[in-house]
């Protein structure tokens, strides 16, 4: 039997934590630190703030527009505002890509517990050598990669059933404080090694001339990537929030929260790597192969401080895939509950089951079977390129198009003022970015992944 009543947060405090930590994952501790380590430091951090400012507010804006004015799923939140079952069809790109990110992300987000029960356990320490062996023979059981990912979808799926108050509200409550702990201390132990003020003027001291047209349009991919722009999340937790939520100080709360952390993160590992003379671009590889082995470096002298360092970091690392995973989930949960009428539990169990194959195979693609490529890549690899490259961009796109050339002035003006009861200042420049800056900006970003510009 389906829900009569829709859920909504209880408080303003948990609305603020459960968005933040949608929008706060791995993308802020693992994917930001190494893409600004390929760009220049600094200059890349300015240019990535300012893309926030003049592309993700405004797109994020419009996803909350669309998701508290309906007050109900994606799917239909674009259907009710626009009239047109046509704009469903954004919601349902939305569902989709948000359903294929918690298959392949929870792979990613088991090497996460893999790591931090490692950690816990005492076994990241040796050679550099040997972390590059631990990871290898991790990537190559096909067990603990599949173990981990279903183990990941598990928990998410024991938060999503408790509801949005009860579950994801309560979970985020206690997740985000220990997530913003555990940043402050790692970032005081990083600062405090000898040789860290490399790794500040890495971060605070711009070299402009480093700066290349590749170095924006990456600053422009991140900040849709981190934000969680396009797959549906926001739209979904904009559909909790109370009628009078002044949603453009909420925005500006949000994605200042997640700018925060990910700089935050860089003042953990730049100041640590560039302590022991590693250079932080290494890539992907940077937290789970190079990363063990600067800790280990930076930290020799007071082996239980590693020990602490280490582990606090790969949990960190675990609560912020775990918070992304809890929201994308929620976004097909919501659609298959409303959508086919039943109980939340048995829509978060359909979801759940759909994720887990897809986890499982995106996982044992890793392991070597060449059933699972497909264009040249393994199955993880292509559901990670078309999400990002493809399905965010275009989500990110269509919404840009639907609120600032198709729905009327009038809605725009009643959800940024809340029906005439706020200032609405911000109304001219959001039209400018939204009608024109964000969607030449999403195109540029669209045609650079295709090797186009």
């Amino acid at each position: 039997m389906a829900e009569t009543k829709r859920s909504g947060f209880g408080s303003k405090l948990g609305m603020v934590l459960a968005t933040a930590g949608s929008a706060v994952g791995l993308g802020n501790v693992w994917r930001f630190p190494y893409v600004t380590g390929q760009n220049g430091g600094a200059a890349f951090i300015v240019i990535y703030i300012v893309c926030i400012i003049l592309m993700a507010l405004p797109v994020m804006l419009c996803e909350m527009m669309i998701g508290r004015h309906a007050q109900a799923n994606a799917a239909r939140a674009y259907g009710m505002v626009s009239h047109s079952n046509y704009w469903r069809w954004v919601g349902y790109l939305g569902v989709f890509t948000g359903t294929l990110i918690v298959g392949y992300y929870s792979v990613v987000s088991g090497w996460t517990l893999q790591f931090t029960l490692s950690s816990l356990a005492n076994d990241l320490h040796g050679t550099p050598e040997y972390f590059r062996q631990f990871f290898a023979d991790f990537m190559g059981n096909p067990l603990k990669l599949v173990g981990w990912t279903i183990l990941i979808i598990i928990i998410t799926h024991l938060v999503i059933i408790r509801g949005v108050e009860g579950g994801i509200e309560k979970a985020s409550k206690l997740m985000m404080p220990v997530l913003f702990v555990l940043l402050l201390v790692l970032v005081v132990c990083s600062l405090l090694l000898p040789g860290a003020s490399k790794g500040i003027d890495f971060l605070l001291k711009p070299d402009f001339s480093k700066v290349t047209g590749e170095t924006v349009l990456e600053a422009m991919g991140q900040a849709f990537f981190s934000l969680s722009i396009g797959m549906g999340a926001l739209c979904t937790y904009a559909s909790y929030f109370q009628r009078d939520t002044h949603l453009v100080k909420t925005t500006v709360q949000i994605a200042s929260i997640d700018t925060g952390v990910a700089i935050l993160s860089g003042f953990i590992i730049f100041p640590a790597a560039l302590s022991v003379g590693i250079q932080p671009d290494s890539g992907p590889s940077l937290v789970f192969v190079t990363l063990p082995n600067v800790i280990e470096q930076a930290f020799s002298a007071v082996p239980v401080l590693a020990y602490v360092v280490s582990t606090a970091f790969y949990l960190l690392l675990f609560i912020a895939a775990l918070t992304s995973n809890i929201s994308v989930h929620e976004v097909g949960t919501s659609f298959v509950s409303e959508e086919f009428g039943m109980s939340r539990r048995n829509g978060a169990r359909i979801v759940s089951l759909i994720c887990i194959v897809v986890g499982t195979l995106c996982a044992l693609s890793l392991s070597g079977y060449p059933w699972l490529n497909f264009f040249g890549k393994a199955l993880f690899d292509l559901c990670d390129w078309m999400t990002a490259n493809v399905l965010l961009t275009t989500g990110g796109l269509l919404t840009c198009i639907l609120v600032g050339w198709v729905l009327p002035r009038k809605f725009i003006n009643e959800e940024m003022t809340n029906w005439g009861t706020l200032r609405s200042r911000y109304l001219p420049f959001f039209l400018i970015c939204v009608k024109y800056i964000c969607p030449v900006a999403i195109i540029f970003i669209f045609l650079h992944q295709f090797g186009i510009i």
